[in-house]
């Protein structure tokens, strides 16, 4: 099953949700940086939430990057996102590696630790909208759902999760996110709570055969459920040679003289996705005679 992520209302719009199947993109991610599984897990959770909320941006070139910068042994995370479905991310220590935590669960909060959580939306205008709270469990799904609630005033919901197999490559990821909408009636707040309290687990729901359908289903079924799209999701970088090359340009005519000085080629790699672009001599010749020129 491809990834794909939903939007949909209920309650007669009083709620709107969005739900997501991300298995495939976080393989990706995981293959991309060779994750251990703890970081798989705690990448695997960002880049679900990255690609639903990236869907509810709505320029066709809006930005979305959430980051987190803790003091635990993972060190941080960052992803980015479009609002076509296409994500991003890694971990700052993608080869941490941590005892399961009381519950026997992967320790994405013990590998993230205390810190803070940034969501960052570039709409186009002089200056990044820019959201910021403080991590309350790091787990990730807690601390989003804090974040709607004091940064934008919204009450949410949000579930992700990521099952590995026994082999270290993803089993399961998704996740959905829930949101009450300014005049929500009593009746559907306490309805939707009592709701969700009978969720324990959105991969477990997942592993036996749940989709992001059936999921919202089983949580919005009561409050008349309308599905308005299904839209892909992938994990996708859009780096290449030739954008490697203009920031090389960027750093300007003496670190490029430097690198041509010392006569061995320069390898550049792209911390989303991994991918190395080596320059030759003769390359770094060709763009320090660009910088003369700039």
């Amino acid at each position: 099953m491809a990834d794909y992520v939903i939007r949909a209302t209920a309650a007669q719009g009083q709620i709107r949700a969005f739900a997501a199947t991300t298995r495939d993109l976080v393989e990706e991610a995981r293959k991309a940086h060779n994750t251990s599984p703890v970081a798989t897990a705690a990448l695997g959770r960002l880049l679900t939430a990255g690609a639903m909320m990236g869907y509810d941006m709505k320029g066709e070139k809006d930005l979305l990057t959430i980051k987190i910068q803790g003091d635990g042994p993972i060190g941080g995370l960052t992803v980015t996102a479009d609002s076509h479905g296409n994500v991003k991310g890694y971990a700052f220590n993608p080869s941490v590696m941590l005892p399961p935590n009381e519950k026997g669960k992967l320790d994405v909060g013990g590998a993230l630790g205390v810190g803070v959580l940034s969501v960052i939306r570039d709409i186009g205008l002089k200056e990044p909208y820019v959201g910021q709270t403080i991590l309350v469990t790091g787990e990730i799904a807690e601390d989003l759902t804090y974040y709607y609630a004091t940064s934008e005033q919204t009450p949410s919901s949000v579930a992700l999760g990521v099952l590995m197999n026994k082999d270290n490559t993803v089993r399961q990821a998704g996740g959905f996110i829930l949101q009450l909408m300014p005049g929500a009636s009593d009746e559907v707040v306490g309805g939707l709570e009592r709701k969700l309290q009978e969720v324990t687990s959105v991969t477990a729901l997942m592993d036996v055969g749940n989709t992001p359908e059936t999921i919202l289903q089983y949580i919005l079924g009561d409050f008349g459920l309308e599905i308005n799209d299904r839209n892909p999701a992938r994990f996708f970088c859009n780096c290449s040679k030739s954008r490697v090359a203009r920031a090389l340009i960027s750093l300007g005519k003496k670190e490029l003289d430097g690198m041509i000085r010392d006569g061995e080629p320069v390898e550049v790699n792209c911390d989303f996705c991994g991918r190395s672009y080596t320059f030759d001599v003769e390359e770094l010749q060709g763009l320090l005679e660009q910088a003369v020129r700039r």
